[in-house]
């Protein structure tokens, strides 16, 4: 495409802005850009009449059915610039759609996504309806802002039932504990499932809120997955999840089920106080670095040794989940870098209970379902890169799974 076309004049430019002093005369209330916004859109609008008519204003009928003009009516759009009035030409005949303007429309396209984008930061609609009156001197009703987070749920709908890849090297699964109003308020458990996929990037397969508990409810999750199109699995880390290492592997019986290191350490670290724990941390991290099972054993003989007095349930821990950690010294270092590394998992849970944190509690599960949707929606348009040191990661899977690999 031409950009020349499409340039403004530089003397027309200067001839609008002659009168600038302030920031106000551009963007106000009153300001330039408001204004030529209104004249701009009236114009569009009288084009379109146009070309449905046949003919110009004051120029003779040309359609068979001799429709023509008949004065105009008055809208008020809400957007980012506040409240814009619009003039809307009308036909004789009622058969006028305008494009640019709906004829039901009262919201200027792009003020929707600042409502969500507010509402997935975690602000509650009376935090929303303030924000926008006091930024864009907008008077926005809660039951509007309802109505547009509420067209959010058959997204979520959408999303939740789309068609997946078929292989996932990786798999987490992880917890987030939030509360919901139902008359008294509940605990609820929100279960992720971040995949990663074979060009090494992070994607959310799901979002489950657990309404019970155990091997039933996993078995609902990982059938789902397998519904939508995932055929194998290499390894899916877990956090100790009751029943769902046994669905994973009723449902992908090759996939290898790994406690998820990070979830381990971080759950052992809330036994220390903050000032001992870079030290606890330092010989946790000598347990899974260790080369082979054998050293890992030894390390955490070592780690007994020097913290069971302090810290007992710490050892207990790793003692009673060993069988579950240590598939993972069967993969050389590239496999085992990826399935320990923290980003993958923490940012994603960061964001999410930093929410919670923000909302206390949620008036109903589609209310939690719809936030959680639109904060990993955020979440997920950073992440533009593979995760660090896939390639040789992914080297490795090659060799290791070569036959489970789909050919190309």
């Amino acid at each position: 495409m031409n950009a020349k076309k499409h340039e403004v004049p530089e003397a027309l430019l200067a001839s609008l802005l002659a009168d600038y002093k302030k920031p106000e005369d551009l963007i106000g209330e009153n300001g330039l850009l408001k204004q030529l916004t209104k004249l701009l859109v009236e114009k569009a609008l009288d084009a379109e009449l146009t070309e449905h008519l046949g003919h110009g204003k004051n120029e003779l009928v040309t359609n068979a059915a001799g429709n023509t003009r008949n004065g105009k009516s008055k809208k008020t759009l809400k957007g980012d610039f506040g409240h814009l009035p619009i003039e809307i030409p009308r036909d004789r005949h009622g058969t006028f759609e305008p494009q640019l303007i709906s004829k039901h429309q009262t919201r200027w396209a792009g003020f929707d996504e600042k409502i969500l984008s507010l509402y997935a930061r975690g602000m509650t609609v009376r935090e929303i309806q303030s924000h926008l009156e006091e930024i864009y001197g907008t008077e926005v009703s809660p039951s509007l802002i309802s109505s547009v987070t509420d067209a959010v749920a058959e997204e979520v709908k959408a999303w939740q039932a789309r068609p997946l890849d078929p292989l996932y090297p990786i798999v987490y699964l992880d917890c987030i504990h939030v509360k919901v109003r139902e008359g008294a308020v509940r605990v609820k458990a929100v279960y992720l499932a971040i995949g990663v996929t074979m060009a090494g990037e992070k994607e959310v397969l799901g979002l489950w809120l657990a309404q019970t508990e155990g091997a039933k409810f996993w078995l609902q999750v990982v059938t789902e997955l397998r519904n939508r199109g995932v055929q194998d699995i290499f390894i899916a880390c877990v956090d100790g999840l009751k029943g769902f290492p046994e669905a994973i592997e009723a449902v992908f019986p090759k996939a290898a089920v790994q406690l998820c290191v990070v979830h381990m350490v971080r759950h052992s670290l809330n036994y220390v106080s903050w000032k001992r724990r870079p030290e606890v941390a330092a010989d946790l991290k000598r347990i899974y670095q260790s080369a082979t099972t054998e050293e890992a054993e030894q390390r955490l003989g070592e780690f007994e040794a020097k913290w069971d007095e302090e810290y007992l349930p710490i050892g207990q821990s790793w003692r009673r989940n060993w069988a579950r950690l240590i598939p993972f010294f069967d993969y050389p270092p590239e496999i085992r870098k990826v399935i320990y590394t923290t980003n993958a998992i923490e940012s994603v849970n960061m964001g999410l209970r930093k929410l919670t944190k923000n909302r206390g509690s949620f008036p109903s599960d589609e209310a939690l379902m719809k936030l959680f949707y639109l904060a990993l929606r955020n979440i997920s348009q950073k992440w533009t890169m593979p995760i660090r040191d896939w390639k040789a990661a992914l080297t490795r899977f090659t060799i290791q799974f070569e036959e489970r690999i789909p050919q190309m």
